[in-house]
């Protein structure tokens, strides 16, 4: 996925218990990228855009998730938009939702106790191995050694969409422009999937953003603007 991927597990298993499940969540990861890569020309995502692969054809999880981005572009009033940049790009969901699935199947597995990164979209169940809740910090904004704040939780899934590596690269799908007001979103949530595209849609949204989060039911969420301003929902669990 191009992105560092990282996986604590917190229970007293044994070692070859703890080893087959990470082993289990990386193969499923690699799996993803080999379907949903925008970067590989033989992943079904470019195979698809390209018009080489019906998409009665497709895998089911390309399926489920083509129709679940539908539900977000709508659910979003079309600011999560896979074709915002042209070509067929649901990476703004799969990321999140991979990780979520990943997290699903360790809990099945009895691993209760686990922290999951991907590359900043998280997703914490249980405790860590000091029996505490979970701890995630969210980097600051200007500063790759800090963070701007730490939330915390035995069951949730946190994902950020910021402009630290890459600059303004999330599009406002209706101007076909980089998105700007907005410097880092943060939503938490039940689901990573759905946190993920949620943040990637209100920084599309810019200086709307935070109105539009603030109406969601079951997600908080904490934002920096470009001009340093840092707003969070009262229901966002905070360390």
């Amino acid at each position: 996925m191009g992105t560092p991927i990282s996986l604590d597990l917190a229970d007293d298993l044994s070692r070859a218990t703890l080893d087959a499940l990470a082993d289990e969540v990386f193969g499923w990861l690699r799996e993803v990228d080999a379907r949903f890569s925008t970067y590989r020309a033989d992943s079904e995502v470019c195979r698809l855009d390209r018009g080489e692969l019906p998409l009665a054809a497709a895998s089911a999880d390309l399926r489920l998730v083509l129709e679940r981005c539908a539900d977000l572009w709508r659910a979003t009033d079309g600011f999560f938009d896979v074709y915002a940049t042209g070509p067929l790009d649901p990476s703004g969901y799969v990321k999140g939702w991979a990780a979520q699935v990943a997290s699903d199947r360790l809990l099945a597995a009895g691993a209760a106790n686990h922290c999951l990164n991907a590359g900043g979209d998280v997703r914490v169940r249980g405790h860590s191995a000091t029996g505490r809740p979970w701890r995630i910090g969210v980097q600051h904004p200007w500063d790759r050694t800090a963070t701007c704040l730490v939330v915390t939780g035995t069951d949730l899934a946190v994902a950020t969409s910021g402009v630290y590596e890459r600059g303004h690269h999330v599009l406002d799908p209706r101007q076909r422009t980089p998105a700007r007001g907005l410097r880092s979103v943060t939503v938490a949530g039940p689901d990573l999937g759905v946190a993920d595209a949620y943040a990637t849609a209100a920084m599309a949204m810019g200086p709307a953003g935070p109105a539009w989060l603030d109406a969601l039911a079951g997600y908080g969420y904490a934002v920096v603007t470009d001009a340093g301003r840092c707003r969070c929902s009262p229901d966002l669990p905070l360390a």
